[in-house]
Order: structure tokens, then C-alpha cells, then sequence
């Protein structure tokens, strides 16, 4: 009698185990190091580009607010620029492009270039063969060399850049998509799609940081006097030995984001490729 209520008690609790739902995404990238790590750097620097032009102590384009390529001091903690700017002030209202272009051209690439992929997947015949030709195509175009005849053609306004940078990335989300669709069914797809396409997503918000910085600092981008990380960096390269924070800071602004949204994706993956092997994805 006894061994039979131990029984009974014993399977519910397993049962209840078993049928545990699977910890969502947030806690799985809590759950790892790397995650933790991202997740906190990423926080920190969304908020310094989002409030930290509010709490500037000087305008970011104010000229001649201290003496030029002054080192660090009380007044300007990451001192001058060769024009007397605050290089603390243009660190702080300087990294809302560098985030906010790339989500906008990565989000827009992820629809366009995901329905794309996952519509040739579905049909087949010629318009996957026309859809793919397509990504094939753009694919061996430069992307660099690409946006530069787009932007030489449309200009540099940052709708400009947003699209350029999303048609350099259409190609690339749409393949990884068309890769994991097939002729998978409708009630299949984002168990089947979820992890490659998010994990991708997530890796392209790293690749677009670095990529709209670059074409900040070639001067493809943001215009001076635009407190931009990119643009800092490169006009802070005449006078590197006298005044270093003025390149350092906006170059680690953009190290930090890249690293952040780096070890975000890949906690990230780790869960994703878990949880779609059971044909569940908990976000």
C-alpha cells in the first residue's frame, strides 16, 4: 500500500517536470555568460544613444568650448577635437545612427529578403528560379563598390542609407531563409525557419553597425558637423598623437555595440537551434 501511493505521488511530479514549458529566449541568454555580458553592454550603450545627447554637458556642435586637441580634463572628460568641440558631448549624441540605421536597414532586408526566400521556397518552379538567380546576382555585386553607385547617384541622406544597406543585406537573409524552407508546410515553417532566420537577423545588426560606421567614416554617410562615432573617428585621425580620446571613444562606442549584439546572437542561436529541434520556439 505504501509503495503504491509512493507511486502514485512520484509519476504526477514527473509528468509535471516533463511537461515543463522550455525557458524562454530572455532566460536562456541570462542563463550563459556571454549572454549576460552582451545583454548588459548592449543595454548600456542603447542608453547612452538614446538619452546621452540629453545629458551632454555641451552642444555636441558647439565650436571652440575649450582649447583644440586638449587632453582629458575636469571639463571635458574625453577633452577637445581639433575644432574645440566636447569630445565627451559628441560621444554621447554620436551612436543613434550607428544603432538606428542598421536596425532600420536589417529589419527592412529581414522582410523583404525573408518573404522573398520563404515565396520561392513555396512555389518552386520559375519563380524560385527567377527570386534566386536574383539573390545570386547581388550577391557577386561588391557590396562597398554597391553602395557607392547608389549613394553617388541618390545622395547621403540617411534614407538613402538605409536602403542601400538593406539591398547589400536582401541577398544574404533571403538565401539563409530560402535555404531552410523548401517544401515545408504552412504549419511547419517557423519551427523549421525560426532559428537560422533570427540568429541571422541578429548577426546582421552586428554586420550593420560595422558597416554604416564604415561608410560614416569614408564620409558616405553622416556629414560634418553630425556628432557621428564613425565621422569622429575618422576626423580625429590628423592629430591621433596629440589628443587620442578623440578617436578612442567613438571607436570603442562601436566596438562595445558590435561585441554586444555579437554575444546576444550567439546565446541567442544556442537556444533557438535547441528549441527548433523540438519544433517549439519560446521567445
Amino acid at each position: 500500500m505504501a509503495t503504491g501511493s509512493a507511486v502514485e505521488i512520484a509519476v504526477p511530479e514527473q509528468l509535471e517536470e516533463e511537461g515543463a514549458p522550455p525557458p524562454s529566449a530572455l532566460r536562456t541568454i541570462l542563463g550563459t555568460s556571454e549572454g549576460r555580458i552582451g545583454l548588459a553592454v548592449g543595454l548600456v550603450m542603447l542608453g547612452v544613444t538614446a538619452f546621452g545627447r540629453f545629458l551632454a554637458p555641451y552642444s555636441p556642435t558647439e565650436l571652440g568650448v575649450g582649447v583644440a586637441t586638449q587632453g582629458p580634463s575636469a571639463d571635458h572628460y574625453f577633452g577637445t577635437d581639433h575644432l574645440g568641440r566636447d569630445v565627451f558631448s559628441r560621444f554621447l549624441a554620436g551612436g543613434d545612427t550607428i544603432v538606428l540605421i542598421p536596425l532600420a536597414a536589417v529589419s527592412l532586408a529581414f522582410i523583404i529578403g525573408g518573404g522573398l526566400g520563404m515565396l520561392g521556397g513555396y512555389l518552386r518552379g520559375l519563380p524560385d528560379a527567377l527570386i534566386t538567380r536574383t539573390f545570386d546576382l547581388l550577391l557577386t555585386l561588391p557590396p562597398l563598390l554597391l553602395v557607392l553607385v547608389l549613394i553617388a547617384g541618390l545622395g547621403t541622406s540617411s534614407v538613402v542609407l538605409v536602403l542601400t544597406v538593406a539591398l547589400v543585406f536582401i541577398p544574404r537573409m533571403g538565401r539563409v531563409i530560402r535555404g531552410r524552407t523548401g517544401a515545408i508546410l504552412v504549419r511547419e515553417v517557423l519551427p523549421n525557419i525560426a532559428a537560422p532566420a533570427i540568429a541571422d537577423f541578429a548577426l546582421r545588426i552586428t554586420y550593420g553597425v560595422i558597416f554604416v560606421a564604415t561608410l560614416n567614416f569614408l564620409g558616405l554617410g553622416a556629414q560634418p558637423p553630425a556628432p557621428d562615432w564613425g565621422l569622429m573617428v575618422a576626423d580625429s585621425r590628423a592629430y591621433l598623437a596629440a589628443q587620442p580620446w578623440a578617436a578612442l571613444a567613438p571607436a570603442f562606442g562601436i566596438a562595445a555595440l558590435s561585441v554586444a549584439f555579437n554575444l546576444i546572437a550567439d546565446a541567442l542561436t544556442r537556444h533557438l537551434t535547441r528549441e527548433s529541434a523540438r519544433g517549439v520556439v519560446p521567445l
